[in-house]
């Protein structure tokens, strides 16, 4: 059963758009936290998220441009808003398809139903997302998210957090991460590794992650 998000302020339009999705085999569930929105979707990790763009705090054209720093779920807008340049924005910021209300409820469906063919029936699909302990780790921008914070990884920092997150709560031995970062046969002390790892903890820090790559006195380092 797919996930799909809905994003909508009006309390009875939510509800009835929960009712019919969940009649044609959806497992919706309403954002209530409208002050942030990418919370709820980093939690819920839906498959489609249905979008108004009046919303209370930001509008849905905002937290379409945060969900697309993360992720590449689909995205369809759900607004009275009527003109070609609501519709312009929608897709500019990361919006995939745009229905107006009030709507035929077979339209809506036969979108989402679409929509659910073309991105997981069809194709195979790869995250490049690893999520720890709500810290994410995109692969293709090699930057990591954390709350409305994101911060983009020097080479060796990339490589180290990569490494530690695929391993979540086992030890990475210090051996293990110099061949990772340098993997030939120059000489490298292992005070170098010391301060990558230093450095990727003050700047972790910078976005609000503290305390995230633990040490494992004498043998090297976990994420728990």
């Amino acid at each position: 059963m797919y996930k799909l998000l809905i994003v909508e302020d009006d309390q009875d339009m939510a509800a009835a758009l929960k009712k019919l999705l969940e009649k044609w085999g959806f497992n919706s569930v309403i954002c209530r936290d409208f002050e942030n929105i990418l919370k709820t979707f980093e939690e819920e990790a839906p498959h489609i998220v249905l979008m108004d763009i009046n919303v209370p705090a930001f509008d849905g054209f905002y937290w379409c441009k945060k969900i697309r720093e993360l992720s590449s779920v689909p995205i369809i807008f759900c607004s009275s808003r009527d003109s070609n340049l609501d519709i312009v924005m929608a897709i500019n910021n990361g919006g995939d398809d745009y229905i107006q209300k009030p709507f035929d409820s077979h339209v809506l469906i036969a979108k989402l139903q679409a929509m659910v063919r073309r991105t997981y029936e069809y194709r195979t699909v790869e995250t490049p997302l690893i999520e720890c302990n709500d810290v994410f780790l995109n692969l293709n921008d090699t930057k990591i998210y954390y709350q409305n914070e994101n911060l983009e990884l020097t080479k060796n920092e990339f490589k180290i957090i990569k490494t530690m997150m695929e391993n979540k709560g086992k030890v990475v031995t210090r051996d293990s991460l110099m061949k990772q970062l340098w993997n030939d046969d120059i000489y490298v002390n292992e005070n170098t590794l010391s301060v990558n790892i230093n450095r990727l903890r003050n700047r972790l820090k910078e976005i609000g992650v503290h305390d995230f790559v633990q040490t494992k006195k004498g043998i090297g380092y976990i994420i728990k």
